[in-house]
């Protein structure tokens, strides 16, 4: 059986795709490129799904990351990605990545715009997660007040939009306990800031010090901030990986994690100051489950912490496209999430 078969088979299974021509074009066609700005917003998926069931404990978001390959190679915009979370995913809420309008963090006109778009389609802006914007937990105290100061605008954009959140990154060189306490400094310093105006910083386990979830849950608590918190994501858990050739996601992709923490431990011990939890995919077996994450176990963990509130998809696998992918993600925290 040739890899498309093999492929469409899972989809089946999944209720993805039904059987017959019509059905089998249909979901094809939802796999190339949309129309974008106002022609995307209108445009309507056949092949969406129906909103999440009532029973869920939880509610689903899904993250622009999903859809990075589409978005750096210019067949989505950051302005299409409410219509496209709701019209092809029936997803009604959002989590921005802020390098998709990176230079529109304090443009009115275009922050307007998005939050309109959003208001029409009746969706949710859940956060924005921020990178590239210096690290948290630098050594050089002028460059951490310098990261946290950049931060600033984003915490005023999230606001604008009706985010609760921005997820930002506990990152810095040095010795362990070093690093421990510039970071818990950066991120009390931002967390003083943005409680101004009530929104949360959130630190997602995103490689390195802080995919260790004893380090990363020991730094939030040293922070003694409220509205300090954590993003738990199911598969970021490698705390020492191999060097990429550039900084670039394809180059990231083909590196190799050699050491990695427990995740099922590191999320129990996050979960205790999460603020949104991050639901990773990157392989499905044939009956839909994660390869790489037993999804029951995972979302009884969330469960047991008595978290209610958003999990974003992220889905960032090889074998699915992106549309594909995210579906299947979606169908695993339904059925996983309605057994739990």
């Amino acid at each position: 059986m040739n890899h498309e078969t093999n492929r469409r088979s899972f989809l089946r299974s999944l209720g993805l795709i039904t059987v017959g021509a019509t059905a089998g074009a249909s979901f094809l066609s939802a796999c190339g490129s949309k129309p974008s700005g106002e022609n995307q917003q209108a445009a309507t998926d056949t092949t969406a799904t129906v909103e999440q069931p009532k029973d869920l404990f939880f509610k689903i978001s899904l993250a622009e990351w999903s859809l990075h390959k589409s978005l750096f190679e210019g067949k989505l915009t950051n302005l299409d990605f409410p219509a496209k979370a709701k019209n092809d995913f029936g997803i009604s809420a959002v989590e921005y990545v802020n390098q998709f309008f990176k230079d529109k963090a304090k443009d009115q006109a275009y922050l307007t715009g998005l939050k309109k778009r959003c208001d029409d389609l009746g969706v949710t802006s859940v956060l924005i997660m921020c990178d590239g914007e210096g690290e948290l937990g630098d050594a050089d105290a002028k460059k951490r007040l310098q990261a946290v100061e950049n931060h600033y605008k984003w915490v005023e954009a999230a606001k604008f939009l009706g985010c609760h959140s921005i997820r930002v990154n506990a990152a810095g060189e040095g010795k362990r306990e070093d690093v421990a306490k510039a970071a818990t400094e950066g991120l009390r310093k931002l967390s003083e800031f943005a409680k101004n105006t009530g929104i949360n910083v959130i630190v997602e386990n995103h490689g390195g010090y802080s995919s260790d979830g004893q380090w990363l849950s020991g730094v939030i608590a040293a922070t003694q901030m409220d509205n300090c918190g954590t993003l738990p994501d199911f598969g970021n858990f490698c705390v020492n990986r191999t060097k990429p050739e550039a900084n670039t996601p394809e180059a990231w992709e083909k590196t190799k994690c050699l050491e990695e923490y427990d995740r099922y431990k590191g999320t129990q011990e996050l979960m205790a100051y999460a603020k949104g939890v991050s639901a990773k995919t990157h392989e499905f077996d044939a009956q839909g489950n994660c390869v790489e994450t037993d999804y029951s176990k995972m979302l009884s963990i969330v469960k047991a912490a008595g978290y209610s509130g958003y999990i974003g998809i992220e889905y960032e696998g090889q074998t699915l496209g992106e549309e594909e992918g995210i579906r299947a993600t979606k169908a695993l925290l339904e059925k996983a999430g309605a057994t739990v």
